[in-house]
């Protein structure tokens, strides 16, 4: 759990379930992040499967940045760089978890608060078997997106203090 007196300026989110195989693409994303030296400001969480569990992290970071698995018909791997900003814009084929996700975050917008995302969805095929290891497609993309993320969030951080 983040310290209250911590300045969280961007927080990584991997979500997913890891015992479904490649809906799990999020939270091996974060393990990878967790591999890279941080600054200090940035923090990434295994989101697990999203839910209101999340709410505290969510409220102390300034910027979120969300990966996650989607059923989207794309080849397994695809990655798309999102920035929704309402439930009604998340892709409407996130895996069935993010519904918590996403009204926790229009909950915070109807509190006047607007949560700056950034959402990295992984496409994935629609019929997972329960398992642990990530297909080969999805597996070889993790390395490069938790790259892009660490690229992203650092930036972030460095945009903020100018």
């Amino acid at each position: 759990m983040l310290s209250k007196k911590k300045t969280l300026e961007v927080l990584i989110l991997g979500i997913g379930n890891v015992l479904m195989g490649d809906e799990g693409v999020g939270v091996r994303v974060a393990e990878h992040v967790n591999t890279f030296a941080l600054p200090d400001q940035v923090e990434c969480l295994d989101g697990g499967t999203g839910g209101f569990h999340l709410l505290g992290p969510i409220q102390e970071a300034r910027k979120i940045i969300l990966v996650d698995a989607t059923v989207d018909g794309a080849p397994a791997g695809t990655v798309r760089r999102l920035r929704p900003r309402f439930a009604k814009e998340y892709p409407r084929t996130l895996t069935a978890h993010d519904i918590g996700l996403k009204d926790l975050l229009d909950a915070f917008y109807l509190l006047g608060d607007e949560p700056d995302v950034t959402l990295f969805a992984i496409s994935i095929p629609p019929l997972q078997e329960l398992g642990m290891e990530l297909s080969t497609e999805v597996s070889a993309i993790v390395p490069r997106v938790a790259r892009v993320v660490v690229e992203e969030a650092t930036a972030l951080t460095l945009t903020s203090a100018a």
